[in-house]
């Protein structure tokens, strides 16, 4: 490390302390498992070590040291015996990597600081106090929110994942208050992670609210009896002293004893020979290498698979090599040499590079392929010249011609011995099937992104940038490095080839790696049947969907615009009538003027900008209080949506080669394991409008051929009888009752023993919004009755079926201790918010978590069935396609001499994909268009 100096040439006084922790525990579940020669695992060690050196060479100080914790238990527990109860203790793999990265610290010419019955927290508040009164300056590198309670002039803290600092302004932004009030609300909010009781009822945003208006803990607690707000105030009262003890935990001890003295932390060379000897007893050779102690060597090549690998093998040396620099390849030597090696390899990562997001359109500008970590490369196949070239006249980059690589790899990219990765490869597997990229049908597949959907939907997302800085703690080269922004930015195509490598051939490694983190958790997370069975095999199967489109009778859909337009028209001038003068009927600003400002009606709210809400919530109110002109502007919305996304939309995304439209669909984007259609989204079309009607009615089969819906017939229904054991419910499905019907007779008890219209829609209503969570308001807004007339219902409701709440309750109470729930076929389905002290924020969190198991379970019957069709048509020797998934409805487009034979086989295969307590029902029905069909 470099001692920096001030202007006048005295040394800067700086002291950087590293959090231990923060490092050790982002190594660890960073970084895949890794054993040194003799098995000890050191993939932590390696991590650490690693981002300790980057850290040195890159951060200058005149004192350093990396503080750790020597223990779980400190003072604090004798002030509260439950502080940290809940933390688990740390993995036992791990455990035995603790000493090994205190000798990296010592290698590396670091100082290491712990003190028994102290937390390093503390012994970061008391050097950074004795620093700073000694006229120095401190830097803590840490994103830890306890450690913000230091920042004050002359202490500030390093977010080591973004590399930026933590001053005054963030921690403002963070908790509302300035650094010295940040124990006052940790001591009022707690904390359930460290296990800090806090006051009940006291989120973070209402403590610093209560402490700016008072001045601090203490002076919100003298003035507690006086606060307005009666649970506020009795939540204050009630554990004022909890709230001291509270701050007793949060708030850091300054003057803890320094174990070593000031002079120890002083910024030193590491000793050679100490680090060169401690990496190589670890086997980290790529870290040797970057630090000057010899040549990494090649990576060794592994033998050829003679089949599919499940699982990643274990890494060969315990190292993670660096990302880059990468290879460009120009010549097709040099790709078959990559060809060989990947082979030699039996898993690779790759990726490819195009022209356009719309993989049916796109073409390869080039291509990356990565055979092990930090091994990787970019072939450029289509880059033509960049501005600069052009000013120079100079001749385009040399690069191998796109179909000579296509017919090169084509093998390789369908050899079912190697394993090929991708990261979202639904796309990269359409693309390479078009004929202008090769025609490839690549086998055998994984993919990062739906590895970690199976079993992480919920929790976060998973794009590669995400995972990456999750999973490797590397944040990748962004597109908008190498391409520039807005007006500025330049087509792939002519990006310099160093950065077009450096950003395509790191996206290949950073997919291998992902794969090498992530697939050995599988089985361990218990979502591997999950993967393997159901979300590995949809990839193919979406693809092909996806390729083959829905035909769409263009004249039918002018038509249908034409009248839309006429319609809106119409309405337009209604809607003018009722205002009592014309606006522009889509303006939320002119209307709510109109609705409140002119007609005086009540409810009006104003957003931040100034203008009224006019949402479908306020419309839909003030229709329901008799405003005509309200319903009016509802009706006159659902229209103008219906043309804007359905009419022109579709007209606008019909292929003109085979008059068909071809949706998008996304795998991982929602919670419950459910496909989502874009571009267009074919499952927002109403069902049960006239007009929605008439827009399926475009949707056409081809000449000789009928449109098939196969439509589950109240799946979820069926799911929550399944789930909740509920008997009369399990036998009205086994003998084919109305459900609804069947409910209302249970719940309602009609004095004639007839269910009549009105108790079977209430019934329905109650059957459907108790999946949802649907509170007693909900339910009475819905039926138009009272608050406490919805309640009566909702207690009739659980009185005759005790199952289902107690079914509920335990959903709630699974997501409250694990953060998740399972459906009925194991997919985990993180909620967020569950544990949240925000009221309205855990409330939703709750209706998630009772909606999830049954939207998630529909989700995963409906895909079994998908990734078993395809296979049953063929061997039946049928040649009906599926082209469209709405919700729990298939629709295939079936040649007319195969109709029985199909709608036979399509039943069988989706009621016997799942063994319920209940049988599983679906509908069929044919026609030329989608609404005969449907």
């Amino acid at each position: 490390m470099t001692v920096a100096t001030t202007t006048e040439g005295a040394p800067d006084r700086h002291l950087i302390l590293v959090d231990g922790s923060g490092y050790i525990f982002r190594a660890f579940h960073a970084l895949p498992p890794m054993t040194r020669p003799d098995g000890v695992q050191v993939n932590a060690v390696f991590g650490f070590t690693q981002m300790l050196t980057q850290f040195l060479q890159k951060h200058i100080g005149s004192h350093i040291a990396v503080v750790f914790d020597a223990g779980r238990v400190t003072f604090r527990n004798a002030i509260y015996p439950d502080y940290k109860a809940h933390r688990p203790e740390a993995p036992e793999e791990l455990i035995p990597q603790f000493a090994l990265i205190r000798e990296a610290t010592a290698a590396s010419g670091v100082c290491c600081i712990e003190l028994d019955n102290y937390e390093a927290d503390d012994l970061i508040a008391a050097y950074a106090k004795a620093f700073r009164d000694e006229g120095g300056r401190v830097t803590i590198v840490s994103s830890d929110k306890d450690l913000m309670q230091l920042v004050r002039d002359g202490v500030e803290m390093l977010d080591p994942i973004k590399q930026k600092p933590i001053r005054e302004p963030e921690v403002l932004e963070k908790f509302g208050v300035p650094p010295s009030m940040v124990a006052d609300v940790q001591a009022l909010a707690g904390d359930p992670t460290d296990n800090v009781p806090g006051v009940p009822g006291i989120g973070i945003k209402t403590a610093a609210q209560l402490l700016l208006e008072h001045g601090g803990l203490e002076g919100l607690l003298a003035a507690a009896p006086s606060i307005k707000q009666p649970k506020r105030r009795e939540a204050l009262v009630a554990n004022a002293e909890l709230a001291r003890i509270s701050k007793r935990l949060v708030l850091l001890d300054e003057n803890t004893p320094l174990p070593e003295p000031m002079e120890a932390l002083a910024a030193r060379a590491p000793d050679a020979e100490k680090l060169e000897r401690f990496l190589r007893t670890q086997g980290f050779r790529s870290l040797l290498a970057r630090l000057g102690f010899g040549e990494a060597p090649a990576h060794p090549a592994v033998a050829a698979r003679q089949s599919m690998p499940l699982e990643p093998a274990v890494p060969l040396e315990a190292e993670a090599p660096p990302f880059g620099p990468y290879e460009t390849v120009t010549d097709l030597d040099a790709l078959h040499a990559w060809i060989a090696e990947a082979r030699a390899a039996g898993v690779i990562g790759f990726d490819t590079e195009t022209d356009s997001l719309d993989p049916l359109r796109a073409t390869l500008v080039g291509l990356s392929i990565a055979t092990a970590p930090g091994r990787a490369c970019y072939v450029p196949l289509r880059h033509g010249h960049t501005q600069a070239q052009d000013m120079l006249s100079a001749p385009p980059p040399t690069q191998v011609p796109p179909e000579a690589a296509m017919a090169a790899l084509k093998p390789l990219l369908e050899d079912p011995a190697v394993l090929k990765v991708f990261q979202h490869a639904k796309y990269d597997l359409e693309v390479l099937a078009q004929p202008v990229n090769g025609g490839i049908a690549v086998a055998p597949v994984d993919d990062t992104m739906m590895i970690s959907y199976a079993m992480e939907a919920g929790r976060h997302g998973h794009g590669m940038d995400e995972l990456s800085q999750l999973h490797l703690g590397h944040t990748p080269i962004a597109y908008d490095e190498v391409t520039g922004t807005g007006r500025g930015r330049i087509p792939f195509a002519e990006v310099p080839l160093d950065k077009a490598t450096a950003y395509a051939a790191e996206d290949a490694d950073v997919t291998l790696r992902l794969w090498q983190a992530l697939r050995p958790r599988l089985r361990q997370d218990g979502s591997l049947v999950l993967y393997e069975q159901v979300e590995r095999r949809m990839i193919g199967v979406l693809r092909d969907m996806e390729m083959a489109g829905i035909k769409v009778d263009g004249v039918e859909l002018a038509r249908i615009g034409e009248d839309f337009s006429q319609r809106l028209v119409t309405m337009e001038a209604r809607i003018h009538t009722l205002a009592g003068r014309p606006f522009n009927v889509g303006s939320p600003k002119q209307l709510g003027e109109i609705l409140f400002d002119e007609m005086k009606l009540p409810g009006g709210k104003k957003g931040k900008a100034g203008a009224y809400s006019t949402d479908v919530t306020v419309l839909e109110e003030l229709a329901g209080q008799g405003v005509d002109l309200a319903r009016a502007v509802l009706d006159w919305r659902q229209i103008a949506k219906l043309k804007s996304t359905y009419v022109d939309g579709l007209s606008a995304q019909l292929d003109s080669r085979s008059g068909r439209v071809h949706t998008s669909y996304s795998m991982a984007n929602t919670t419950t394991g459910r496909i989502a259609s874009t571009e267009p989204n074919l499952q927002n079309i109403p069902v049960r409008t006239e007009e929605g009607q008439r827009i399926r009615r475009a949707f056409v089969a081809e000449p000789g051929h009928v449109l098939m819906s196969a439509d589950y017939s109240q799946i979820e229904l069926r799911l929550l009888a399944d789930l909740a054991d509920v008997p009369t419910l399990r036998e009205a499905f086994a003998q084919g009752e109305d459900i609804h019907s069947r409910t209302a007779a249970e719940v309602f008890k009609p004095p004639s023993g007839t269910v009549d219209k009105e108790a079977r829609r209430r019934a329905k209503m109650i059957n459907f919004g108790i999946i949802y969570g649907m509170s007693a308001f909900g339910l009475a807004s819905r039926l138009g009755i009272t608050p406490g007339e919805g309640r009566g219902i909702i207690d009739a409701y659980f009185g005759q079926y005790p199952g289902i709440r107690d079914c509920m309750e335990k959903m709630k109470q699974e997501a409250r201790t694990h953060g998740f729930v399972r459906t009925s076929f194991g997919r985990k389905i993180w909620i967020a918010d569950i544990n949240t002290k925000d009221p309205a924020r855990r409330a939703g969190a709750e209706r998630a978590a009772i909606n999830a198991p049954f939207q998630g379970g529909a989700a995963e019957v409906i895909k079994r069935a998908m990734v078993r069709l395809p296979k049953a048509l063929r061997d039946a020797g049928l040649s009906a396609r599926m082209l469209l998934q709405v919700h729990d409805e298939l629709v295939f487009e079936v040649p007319e001499a195969e109709v029985d034979a199909t709608s036979a086989l399509v039943k069988r295969v989706m009621e016997g994909v799942a063994e319920l307590r209940v049988p599983l029902a679906v509908e069929i029905g044919t026609g030329r268009s989608w609404s005969e069909a449907h």
